[in-house]
């Protein structure tokens, strides 16, 4: 009798709201698949070539493949990372004041079964999951600030399978995307999205003075990348836009990354030691966005609050 009260009120107090359950990081909802990193950055240009120069040439990536329109002209070409992350660059940059940022990209191994999940959480996903020209699985929702994310499903066959492996030469930058970076109006409502819903956790948080939160890291829930959030920003201009939206590029030694960029012809400023205590330099596309090098690990300590080690 008492076990039969004690299932009541707790059914009872969920209903009302009384409880709160979140998954410990590590721990996947029952339903969902894993979701192993970033697969991509979208951003947009208005001068192709350029950014061919500025990802190509300076950073060292090849351009293994790329898409046509249905009805003919480029849609958008790829900068090969490594096997599972791209920079994708469609030339559609209509004006200055347009978002340079198209869209991020995760990867997941089972992509219907996440669209089934999120559609039982409330969140609006397509009817199903579709197959792109590039000939991977996908579908794409709206985060609250109205970011489109992407999920993508690698398959047999498509232009990413068929060229693992290839594609990946020496003189890149960086073999890895360890993060990407979005403006974020209302942490409440992204929280129960990226973390409550998706499994994201956050791994540090930290901002320009000691007592504000300008910056939330975000790990995905089944690997080492993450999603940071860009907190305070507040009708930003479309460069300030172009600093926020970002991508992240790990390496060893953020010196020597330097040297070799300044070989190669692109000039900025010197690596500076960040509010997370890790060395970083900041570099922009011709776009204004920026993308930033990281080495892994702090040499100083954090500000702000600990960081979560992987």
């Amino acid at each position: 009798m008492r076990l039969r009260w004690i299932v009541v009120l707790t059914a009872l107090a969920a209903s009302c709201g009384l409880l709160w359950f979140r998954p410990s990081p590590g721990v996947r909802a029952a339903g969902r698949p894993p979701i192993i990193g970033v697969a991509h950055i979208g951003l947009r240009t208005d001068n192709l070539e350029a950014s061919r120069n500025f990802y190509g040439k300076e950073l060292g990536y090849q351009e293994p493949f790329s898409i046509d329109k249905p009805g003919g002209g480029l849609m958008l070409t790829y900068f090969k990372v490594n096997d599972h992350q791209y920079i994708e660059i469609f030339p559609e940059l209509q004006n200055d004041a347009q978002d340079r940022l198209s869209h991020i990209a995760f990867e997941t191994t089972d992509i219907q079964q996440l669209r089934d999940y999120l559609a039982a959480q409330g969140v609006t996903v397509p009817a199903a999951p579709n197959k792109g020209r590039d000939g991977n699985l996908n579908f794409m929702i709206k985060d609250p600030d109205g970011h489109n994310v992407e999920f993508v499903q690698y398959m047999p066959g498509s232009l990413h399978t068929k060229n693992f492996g290839k594609f990946m030469a020496d003189g890149r930058i960086s073999d890895h995307i360890i993060h990407v970076g979005i403006t974020i109006q209302d942490r409440t409502a992204a929280d129960h999205l990226y973390r409550d819903i998706l499994g994201f956790h956050s791994v540090w948080y930290g901002g320009m003075k000691d007592n504000v939160t300008d910056w939330v890291d975000m790990r995905v829930p089944d690997g080492t990348d993450w999603l940071e959030y860009m907190l305070n920003q507040r009708n930003p201009s479309p460069r300030t836009l172009g600093v926020m939206h970002h991508l992240a590029l790990g390496v060893p030694n953020v010196q020597k990354s330097y040297e070799l960029l300044k070989s190669r012809g692109y000039q900025t400023e010197a690596p500076k030691i960040g509010r997370d205590g890790k060395w970083q330099l900041n570099l922009y596309d011709p776009n204004h966005t920026r993308a930033e090098l990281m080495e892994p690990k702090p040499v100083e300590k954090p500000c702000c609050s600990e960081m979560e080690s992987k």
